[in-house]
This record gives C-alpha cells, structure tokens and sequence, in this order.
C-alpha cells in the first residue's frame, strides 16, 4: 500500500489547514494534538515512527511542533505535502498577529486594554521560569549538564555574553564531552507514557520508507539550490529596492541567524531576539517585547511567531511619521521576519531529514545538541528574571515596586507549577485579574 494514496492530499490539507487555527497551548499543547489526531484517531502513523520523527525535529534549531507537522506531511505526500503542512501550520498566528499588533499599536494605550497587559505581564514571567524548569527536567540529569546550565547563566546574567557565544562554547563542550565522558551527553528520548497500541496504522512501525524520503546526493544538492534561492532572492529584492542598512534587510538577516540558534525551542531563541530588537536595534522596548510574547501565547502556531510581533512593529514604529499606512509597513515587517525564521525549519526537513534521520542517536552528533539544551535552560533563567525586574520593577530600581504584579506572578507560578494549569487558562485569569485591579482603582478614586 503507497503512504501517498493511502490518505488523499485534500484529506491532508483540510486537516493541516484546520490545525493551523486550533493549534493553542505552545509545543506540549501542540505535540499532544498531533498524537492524539494522527496516533490515535486517524491512525495515519503509529506511536513508533511519530515518536521517532519527533526525537529528530527536538534535535534540530526550530519549532519542534512546526517541524514535526512538516515532516509528517513530508513522509505522506512528498516535498509539496511537507511545504503546506508546514505553512498551513504558521499561516493563521501570522495573519493573527498581524491585526493583534495593529490593534496593540493603535488602541494599547486604551486603560482597560492597557490593564489587561498589566496583569498578563506578570503571568508571562512565570512562563517563563515554568518553561525554564519544564526543559531542566526533560533534559538535565547529571550534574555536568547542571554546571553547563548555572554557567551559561552566570555568562549571559553577569559578563552579558552573548546568545550565539554561549550556543558555540555549549556545542563544543559537549563534542568534546561526548567522545570523552559520553554517559554524561545521552540525549534523552520520548516514551509514550504507557506503551498503548492504538491498532494498525497507516504508517506503521514495519512500513518501508518511500523512496522520496531515503537518502539522495542528487536531491540534496537540488533541494538546497532551491531552498537557498528562497533565502536569497528575497533578500535581495529587500536590499535592491530598500538599501543594504535598512530595517527590512536587516530583519530578515536578523531572523536568518535566530533561526539557526533555536535549539530548545522559542524560549531558547527569546533572549537572542531580545538583545537583538531591543537592545542592538531598538526596534521596540522591553515592555513591548513582554507583551508581544503574551500575544504569542494566546495565538494558535509556534510561540516563536513572536518574531511577527517583533517584526510588525519594527516596520510600524520606524513608518509611523511621515506615512498614511503605516500598517502596511508593519506587516512587510512581520511576512520578512515570518519568512526568514521559518525557512530553515523547511530546509532542515525537506533536504536535512533523509541524512540526519541516518545519524539519530549516534552520540557524536547529539551530544553537542544536549549541551546547547543545558545551556539554553540558563539563558531562559536569566530572561525570566529579567522579565520580572522590569514587571515588578516598572520604573527602575529607584522606583516603586508592583506588589500587585508580585501577587499576580505568584498565582500564576502556583496554578502552573502546582495545579499544571494550562498557559491559556492562566493569561485569562492573570488578563482578568488585570481588568478588576483597573476596575478597582477606578472605585477608589
């Protein structure tokens, strides 16, 4: 029986297409609607070959979830089938983002939509350092990934290295790890929780490998042709008509480089676009860019289509004088910076999958990546805290502090920590708490 012919590429679509929009609760949230989708219901793969194809996107740069849809639709109905999964997948949080950063823009300042920021700020904090402590678990287990987490918190915390500096001494620590002390960089893998077989699948543990997805010196060299030229024609066109030290070549040369520093996720890749958009660029401010994460977390897609955020108000701001529509400005921002982060994850499946798929689990290949990981939970760390130095701290250390903001955090960290609420739940309660603190004020004037 032929993957390809076994479900139609207009079953496939639809369902890609009806993903895109209910795609909510970050990676975990993401992941689990897969299983429980194809896995389960629709049998398309078994639990053996969507935990495998899982394992290989946690190791690549990238939104592991976006990766995964990508690769699923890859294997089923070739490149095509793997392309729009993939964009399907990203298209409505673009699209989304779009008119939430328009909004945020034009109306942010409105008080009641300003005090819902107010107390979903607090709630993204915890995220964070949830986050932080979600991936400590799931990949820290001897004490030289723990040295390799404190010190990459120590680098980026109190000498302010730089992400990519940590990344490239974390990737070659653990290349020299692995061929010295290589018990200590095992990566760890992903078990079902109880082993349940769920029946014959479609793509079944004992299914051979279609030929489009086996290993080809001649399609690998086509593939990355293309998937170059699609880096590089747009660039182009963006420094052809706009000018080498321009915003938009730079976003897209920006995100370009984010993309290929994202092991661990989108948490992984936040304090690299946050040095970069607010600190280097000064594309927006602190506060935005918490608020923008905030957005991410209330949109279907990857939590990195934050990027959208960061981008649309790169372009927004930077036309804001001077320009009747400025909106449309803001949204060649957020398509550059969609574009240009996502194009690797593409490449790293349509052309990367066959010959890394070969290498899953050779410890020379995924020690290093195991390393990043550790790293990558240090530098989280350390974004939280600075999340809650400008939160609880909104007008610097001299200033007074948010003891509300504090309270807000505090709940949010117990309903995620304890309670394992979900981040949709806990932005809505922390956006309502917000509201009734406004509210409350008001009462009291």
């Amino acid at each position: 029986m032929s993957i390809s012919t076994s479900v139609s590429f207009s079953e496939a679509l639809k369902f890609w297409t009806k993903l895109g929009f209910i795609s909510f609760g970050g990676p975990a949230g993401q992941i689990a609607v897969l299983h429980q989708e194809l896995v389960e219901k629709r049998r398309w793969i078994s639990e053996r070959r969507f935990l495998h194809a899982l394992n290989y996107c946690m190791l690549l740069p990238g939104p592991e979830a976006q990766q995964l849809v990508t690769y699923i639709g890859w294997l089923m109905h070739r490149s095509w089938g793997g392309i729009l999964a993939g964009t399907l997948f990203v298209l409505p949080s673009l699209l989304i983002l779009i008119g939430l950063s328009w909004v945020y823009l034009t109306y942010g300042q409105v008080p009641w939509i300003a005090a819902i920021f107010f107390g979903i700020k607090p709630a993204v904090t915890a995220i964070v350092l949830h986050a932080a402590v979600r991936i400590g678990k799931r990949t820290i287990h001897n004490q030289a990934l723990q040295w390799i987490a404190v010190c990459s918190f120590l680098a980026i915390f109190i000498l302010n290295v730089s992400f990519p500096i940590i990344v490239l001494i974390a990737a070659a620590i653990g290349y020299w790890g692995g061929k010295r002390y290589p018990e200590y960089f095992q990566a760890g893998a992903h078990h079902s929780k109880d082993g349940k077989s769920y029946g014959k699948a479609i793509i079944d543990d004992d299914t051979p490998t279609p030929a489009h997805a086996q290993f080809s010196y001649q399609k690998t060299v086509l593939h990355s042709i293309i998937a170059f030229a699609c880096w590089l024609f747009p660039i182009g066109i963006l420094i052809a008509y706009f000018g080498w030290k321009t915003l938009y070549p730079n976003i897209a040369w920006f995100f370009t480089k984010a993309a290929f520093l994202t092991c661990g996720g989108a948490y992984a890749v936040l304090p690299y676009v946050y040095q970069g958009a607010v600190d280097q660029f000064h594309w927006l401010s602190a506060n935005q860019m918490i608020d923008g994460l905030a957005l991410g977390e209330t949109t279907p897609g990857p939590l990195i289509m934050v990027v959208a955020f960061v981008g649309y108000l790169a372009g927004h701001i930077q036309h804001l004088i001077g320009n009747s529509s400025p909106f449309w400005f803001g949204a060649l921002g957020a398509i550059v910076a969609t574009w240009f982060t996502f194009l690797p994850s593409f490449f790293f499946i349509l052309v990367g999958g066959p010959l890394v798929e070969s290498t899953h689990g050779k410890i020379g290949f995924t020690a290093p990546l195991t390393a990043i990981t550790a790293a990558v939970v240090g530098v989280i760390v350390n974004l939280g805290l600075f999340f809650a130095y400008h939160v609880f701290l909104p007008h610097g250390l001299g200033g007074s502090i948010s003891w509300i903001s504090i309270c807000i955090c505090g709940l949010a960290g117990l309903a995620l920590f304890k309670f394992e609420k979900g981040v949709m739940t806990v932005i809505g309660g922390s956006a309502v708490a917000g509201l009734l603190t406004y509210f409350a004020g008001m009462l009291i004037r």
